[in-house]
């Protein structure tokens, strides 16, 4: 889930992610040349961003790549001077990259694939650089507009994910049991209780990713803490919950027998 956007402040394709933000009331930030140098003069007070102790835009595009969860490159054309070497940090200390040619891919071929790499890469901080308005005056407009739709496709996304978790005990009981073959049911089932927490990591991950329970999902914890009687149940104590009322479950219908 995308929580906050970055950039170095320049004009074009930096100042229109850092204003994507602010339209969408997401926090903003990123490294700024000492004296907020830009090629308009200084870079506009209410953009909220930090300055380097030097005036060296490389420093600032490497501080911006370092500080972030991944960089969106969008220009119209090859990748040349800061965007050429914006991608080059971002192999330097492997971070996650994507640059989109407008040129090549626009519309919603671009959208999806923003969104989607967003998504596959947990990009969370998200550095955006680019053509500066100098060289393109069309960038800023083009930037604005499919971030601008990244952003707001991601929060769809995010609230039919929301809406879909469970919301309760039972019912993640129920969800976890659904989405495991009739051999894993089975060999959860024959565990011994000692022998259960070797099969927790996986699925434990599958609590933890799905279920939401250690962020947003606030009624499954509550859920959890009224069934154990323990206002104070952590959210790592709720995922063995639900994990061992799973096991329970399995050990009744799914538990191999020796016929004698």
């Amino acid at each position: 889930m995308l929580t906050k956007i970055v950039s170095g402040g320049q004009t074009g394709a930096d100042r229109a992610a850092l204003d994507v933000a602010i339209h969408m009331g997401l926090p903003h930030g990123g490294w700024v040349p000492c004296g907020r140098r830009a090629e308009d003069g200084e870079i506009p007070a209410h953009y909220q961003l930090k300055e380097m102790p030097t005036d060296s835009y490389p420093a600032r595009t490497r501080a911006n790549v370092v500080d972030s969860d991944g960089t969106l490159i969008l220009t119209h054309g090859k990748r040349k001077g800061g965007s050429k070497l914006t991608r080059e940090y971002t192999d330097t200390f492997d971070k996650p990259c994507l640059h989109i040619d407008l040129n090549d891919i626009s519309g919603d071929n671009a959208l999806y694939t923003l969104v989607n790499w967003l998504t596959d890469n947990v990009i969370k901080v998200l550095n955006v650089a680019g053509t500066r308005a100098s060289e393109d005056p069309f960038i800023y407009d083009k930037v604005f507009e499919i971030l601008n739709n990244a952003v707001l496709l991601l929060n769809v996304r995010t609230q039919r994910r929301l809406s879909d978790r469970p919301r309760s005990l039972e019912e993640a009981v129920e969800r976890l049991n659904a989405g495991l073959s009739f051999k894993d049911r089975t060999k959860l089932g024959k565990l011994d209780p000692e022998d259960l927490i070797t099969y927790q990591p996986a699925l434990l991950m599958r609590v933890r990713n799905e279920f939401g329970l250690w962020h947003e999902n606030g009624a499954l914890l509550i859920s959890c803490r009224l069934v154990a009687n323990d206002p104070h149940l952590h959210q790592d104590e709720a995922a063995v919950m639900i994990l061992e009322r799973l096991w329970t479950h399995l050990r009744q219908t799914h538990k191999l027998r020796l016929v004698k």
